[in-house]
C-alpha cells in the first residue's frame, strides 16, 4: 500500500509497506533522467555519416531487412556504443558516489582512491609483456590491479574507527605514486605501444560490441542490486565513521564491502573504455543539484546521471568530431565541467538567497 506525507524536513515522500518511503522530488528526477537517456539514446541512433537511425531500427525489429552499410552502422557500431556507453558511465558515477560517502569527501571518485590508477597499471604491464593477451586475462588483471589498491589503501588506514580523510589522503598518495610509474612505462615502450597505450588512455568506445555488451550487463544487474543493499549505509556513512558506529553499521563489514563494489565497477569501466576522468565527481554532483537525495536514491540519481553524462560525450564525438574524432575523455571533459561549473554556482546562490 502507497500512501503520501511529508518527512522531517518538510519534503513530500511516498510511504511503502515495510516502512520504505521516497521523496516525491526524487521520483520525479528520476523520471526525468530516464526520459533523458532514452530520447539521448534515441538521438544518437541517427548520429554518424551512414543515414540511419531510430526509424531504421524500428523497422528491423519489425522484421524488415536493411542494406548491408544501414545494418552495419546501426547493429555494429552505434547500438552497442549507446549500450555501452551508458552503462559504463552508469558503473563509474555509482562507485563516485559510493565513495564520496565512505570518505565524506565531494571530490572522491574511483581515480582520487587509486581504483583506476591501480588497473590501467596492471593492464599496462600486461600488454607490455603480453600484447596479444586474450580479453579475459584483461579484465582478470584490471579486477586484480585495482583489488591490490583497495587491499593496500584498507590495510594502510588501519582500525574501522579511521576518517574519511585518511583514506583519502593514502589514496592520493597510491594514485601519485602509480600515475608516475604509469607515466614512465608510455614514456619508455616502444613508439607503437605508447600510442596504442595513450590512445586507450584517452577513453574510447571504438571497441564496442555485443561481446563486451554481453559480459558487462550482469555487472550492471548486480550493480542495481547493490544499490538497494548498500544505499542504506551510504546515509549513515554521510555522518561520518563513528556516528555510523554509534547508529548500528557494522563498519567493519561495509566499508570493505563498498570498497570491493567500487573496486570491480571502476575495474570493468576501465576495461572496456579505458579511464574516465572526473566522471565520479561530476555526475553525483550535478544530479544531487537537480535533486538533493541521500541513501538509494541518491546513488540511482548518480548513476543515470554518469551514463547520460557519457551518452551526450559519445554525440558530441561523433557529431562534431568529423574524420577525426576526439577521444571520449576530452569531449566528457568538455560536456561535464561547464555543468559542473554552472550547478556548482546556482547551488551557491540558491544557498545564499535561503540565507
Amino acid at each position: 500500500m502507497i500512501r503520501g506525507g511529508k518527512a522531517i524536513d518538510g519534503k513530500r515522500v511516498l510511504r511503502l509497506a515495510g516502512g520504505l518511503q521516497m521523496r516525491t522530488g526524487n521520483l520525479l528526477a528520476g523520471a526525468c533522467l530516464v526520459a533523458a537517456a532514452l530520447a539521448l539514446a534515441a538521438l544518437a541512433t541517427g548520429l554518424g555519416l551512414t543515414d540511419t537511425g531510430l526509424a531504421d531500427l524500428f523497422r528491423t525489429l519489425a522484421g524488415e531487412s536493411l542494406p548491408g552499410a544501414e545494418n552495419y552502422a546501426l547493429w555494429t557500431v552505434r547500438l552497442p556504443r549507446i549500450l555501452l556507453g551508458f552503462m559504463v558511465g552508469w558503473a563509474v558515477a555509482l562507485a563516485g558516489a559510493m565513495l564520496q560517502s565512505v570518505a565524506r569527501n565531494p571530490l572522491a571518485d574511483p581515480g582520487l582512491f587509486g581504483f583506476s590508477q591501480g588497473s590501467m597499471t596492471m593492464i599496462m604491464l600486461l600488454l607490455v609483456f603480453l600484447p596479444v593477451a586474450p580479453k579475459s586475462l584483461v579484465v582478470f588483471a584490471a579486477l586484480a590491479g585495482g583489488l591490490t589498491v583497495a587491499g593496500l589503501l584498507l590495510w594502510l588506514v588501519g582500525s574501522e574507527r579511521s576518517s574519511g580523510l585518511s583514506i583519502v589522503l593514502m589514496g592520493i598518495a597510491i594514485e601519485t605514486v602509480l600515475s608516475s610509474f604509469g607515466s614512465l612505462l608510455i614514456l619508455y615502450l616502444p613508439t607503437e605501444t605508447s600510442i596504442a597505450l595513450s590512445e586507450w588512455l584517452a577513453g574510447s568506445l571504438f571497441q564496442a560490441n555485443w561481446k563486451v555488451i554481453a559480459t558487462f550487463t550482469p555487472l550492471f544487474v548486480l550493480s542495481l542490486a547493490a544499490i538497494f543493499v548498500l544505499g542504506p549505509a551510504m546515509a549513515t556513512y554521510d555522518l561520518g565513521s563513528e556516528m555510523a558506529m554509534a547508529l548500528g553499521e557494522p563498519v567493519g563489514r561495509s566499508r570493505p564491502l563498498i570498497l570491493l563494489t567500487a573496486v570491480v565497477l571502476s575495474s570493468a569501466a576501465v576495461t572496456a573504455v579505458g579511464p574516465l576522468v572526473f566522471l565520479g565527481v561530476l555526475a553525483p554532483h550535478i544530479a544531487g543539484f537537480l535533486s538533493p537525495a541521500v541513501a538509494r536514491a541518491r546513488l540511482f540519481l548518480s548513476a543515470l546521471m554518469g551514463g547520460i553524462l557519457v551518452l551526450i560525450a559519445d554525440a558530441l564525438t561523433r557529431g562534431l568530431g568529423g574524420s577525426l574524432p576526439m577521444p571520449l575523455g576530452l569531449s566528457l571533459t568538455m560536456v561535464g565541467v561547464p555543468l559542473f561549473i554552472i550547478a556548482l554556482r546556482l547551488q551557491a546562490l540558491r544557498k545564499l538567497q535561503s540565507h
